[in-house]
């Protein structure tokens, strides 16, 4: 993996329920190379929430979701 992508945090997506927005923008993140640092930085979020997302250990909250659902149109265009 690259990018910081540990097969650890991969695999904890893979297995994620895809109905979470955060589980459905590290598949797509991690699908495109997005490192995590600069997923946060757009978000404005920590890299330790970013990886809870992306595991489905946690939602994002309102506000995050608006930005998330534009991030995840953009890469996947």
């Amino acid at each position: 993996m690259s990018y910081g992508y540990t097969l650890k945090l991969a695999s904890l997506n893979k297995k994620a329920s895809v109905r979470s927005l955060g589980v459905k923008l590290g598949r797509v993140c991690i699908k495109n190379n997005m490192p995590v640092t600069t997923v946060a930085s757009r978000l404005g979020v920590s890299r330790q929430t970013i990886y809870c997302w992306f595991s489905g250990k946690s939602t994002p909250n309102e506000n995050a979701t608006k930005k998330i659902k534009k991030l995840i149109l953009k890469l996947e265009q």
